[in-house]
């Protein structure tokens, strides 16, 4: 009798165990399920890149000079506009000559006086009526105020200021009338006959690039594609960013390119590489322009920001430089529903 109590008791048992097992989830269960946003994943996985390589930049001249006068005064005349054509050796502006050209007669009076008392001494030297050594100081008199002369006929010419090399007059820090100090910067004139795209390329893509190559320049202000070549690589990376300074050089005969326009240069590089790229509608952007994605832990079946860096953007896809890595499940449809850490349901 007493065994039989044991295997009642055992089957009973087995029967709430079991009982148990069916039921339903919790309510809490069973709202995280229902609220859970449904998305589409991609497992990500290199892919073979087009040999190109796209950076942005800034168009700045071939040469740029800042001008200012080497002597201070009141500027009575500026011969160009900003934007105008500017000549080699062609007056850019003048001061007021009036306080200088006083100056310098003082000093060819000075060295008339002077070079009269030489003459005069002169013949009595040879008549040995007067010392070498009073001889010697009208001599050094003499040369004392013809370099003084120099001195004043230097500091009318610089009065005058023109232009060293032909371009554009790209900025005028003056006015007419205004008083100006000895250096200060004036005029900014670029020769802009060529010009160059200063720009940056990540430190992964400098063994892509050599001096000599080929690129074609798209400027947007222009809604035009120029054809230039890789003229300068910077040998050192910048301590921000780590990424390198590359110049590409560009003819520009019809003088329609400017300083400060923004350039899309695309470089043909010599050979593929192995690329992360996603659909660009993956690709969120907030408001700090900083990208991200969501990345998906499908066992936990919820979703996680990451930032990451991106690069081209090349038949609706967009590079990823940094932030994710291979293999990992990305959202590509759904995500702007999303936030951090939210459950999901991934569609297949």
């Amino acid at each position: 009798m007493k065994r039989n109590h044991i295997f009642q008791a055992m089957a009973l048992g087995l029967f709430l165990s079991s009982c148990n097992s069916d039921q339903p989830s919790t309510p809490a269960e069973e709202s995280t399920r229902q609220n859970a946003v449904p998305v589409i994943v991609t497992h990500l996985q290199p892919v073979k890149g087009a040999g190109e390589i796209s950076i942005s930049g800034n168009i700045e001249g071939n040469k740029t000079v800042r001008l200012g006068f080497m002597v201070a005064g009141k500027i009575n005349h500026i011969a160009a506009a900003e934007g105008q054509p500017i000549s080699k050796g062609q007056l850019v502006a003048s001061l007021d000559p009036a306080s200088y050209q006083i100056a310098k007669e003082l000093a060819d009076i000075q060295v008339n006086a002077t070079a009269d008392e030489f003459n005069r001494l002169k013949i009595m030297h040879e008549r040995n009526s007067l010392s070498d050594g009073d001889f010697s100081k009208v001599n050094f008199g003499l040369q004392q105020a013809k370099a003084q002369q120099k001195l004043q006929e230097k500091n009318l010419a610089d009065t005058r200021l023109y232009a060293p090399i032909s371009g554009v007059l790209l900025k005028k820090l003056g006015e007419t009338g205004e008083i100006t100090g000895v250096g200060t910067p004036l005029f900014v004139i670029s020769d802009i006959s060529t010009v160059k795209v200063n720009a940056y390329i990540p430190e992964g893509e400098l063994h892509r690039i050599r001096l000599g190559q080929p690129a074609q320049v798209t400027v947007s202000a222009l809604n035009e594609t120029f054809t230039g070549k890789v003229v300068e690589v910077g040998s050192a990376a910048d301590i921000t960013s780590r990424a390198f300074t590359v110049k590409i050089e560009l003819p520009n005969p019809k003088r329609l390119i400017r300083p400060g326009m923004i350039a899309e240069v695309r470089l043909q590089a010599d050979q593929e590489t192995e690329i992360l790229a996603l659909p660009a509608e993956a690709v969120l952007h907030g408001l700090d322009n900083q990208s991200y994605v969501y990345v998906a832990d499908t066992a936990q079946q919820k979703v996680f920001k990451r930032n990451i860096s991106v690069g081209a953007l090349t038949d609706n896809k967009i590079t990823i430089t940094s932030g994710l890595n291979p293999g990992e499940a990305v959202v590509i449809a759904g995500q702007n529903k999303l936030t951090d850490g939210v459950s999901v349901s991934i569609q297949k």
